[in-house]
């Protein structure tokens, strides 16, 4: 007879199809250890079907607008901040498949959203990003900002869409239909992948600024106006990135 130890090594070893296979062949075992890892493998099974079952529902606006070749979902990261860019993603997801764990970025942990970039950006089947600048946004201001990284983002897209599923905005100047979707990055999973895009593209931007400009926190801030971020504008002042726009109350 195998020892538990044995099991819980071949347990660990076992992929999620050979479970069921797993199950059968220790199922009679009623030494507690086994018995333990019988759960284990039906809680594992039971997880997935939950979450199989809720990436359906992210899917509904994929399904309802199928008729369309390429359906593009757009997000932006970065309109709240008091410096750094406005950073906006385009992402064509693959039909032929679903993309699991697909979520509004801002319910994911930060270790959850940068195993899901990699995915997206392994199985997408065009993403594109768009970027406005701090000075961009003083000069035409945060939402014209948007718009403007927005369009960029679908001009970069490798594949042209035919239609745009958006986070709540149509977008002005683009030729293709939209669907603006209110509290879209929960809704549908295209746009869900956007904001992991644009999320991870922008605090990983942000890191890289805080080496630049230390002192006001951005790797963990990431430019938001955190009370230690607002205190340290006020003692050492503005560095190049701050938009002077957002920041006048502070000064």
């Amino acid at each position: 007879m195998k020892s538990i130890t044995d099991i819980k090594k071949e347990f660990e070893a076992t992929s999620f199809d050979a479970l069921g296979q797993f199950m059968e062949m220790y199922r009679n075992d009623t030494r507690a250890g086994v018995e333990a890892l019988i759960k284990k493998a039906e809680k594992r099974i039971a997880d997935l079907r939950a979450e199989e079952a809720r990436t359906e529902k992210m899917y509904t606006f994929e399904r309802q607008y199928a008729s369309f070749s390429h359906i593009c979902g757009i997000d932006e990261v970065g309109r709240g901040p008091l410096a750094g860019p406005v950073v906006a993603a385009a992402v064509i997801l693959p039909k032929d498949h679903p993309v699991l764990y697909l979520n509004d970025s801002k319910k994911l942990s930060a270790a959850k959203r940068e195993e899901l970039y990699e995915v997206i950006m392994r199985e997408a089947v065009a993403v594109g990003l768009g970027m406005a600048s701090h000075t961009r946004i003083d000069e035409i201001n945060i939402l014209q900002a948007t718009y403007e990284a927005m369009r960029e983002a679908v001009t970069k897209l490798a594949v042209t869409p035919d239609i745009l599923l958006n986070d709540a905005v149509t977008i002005p100047l683009l030729p293709m239909k939209q669907v603006p979707i209110i509290k879209g990055d929960a809704k549908s999973a295209s746009i869900a992948a956007a904001s992991i895009v644009a999320k991870v593209t922008r605090d990983r931007m942000m890191v890289e600024l805080d080496e630049r400009y230390p002192g006001y926190g951005f790797a963990e801030n990431k430019g938001y106006g955190s009370g230690a971020h607002m205190e340290a504008i006020r003692q050492i002042g503005p560095c190049p990135i701050h938009r002077r726009s957002f920041i006048r109350n502070i000064l």
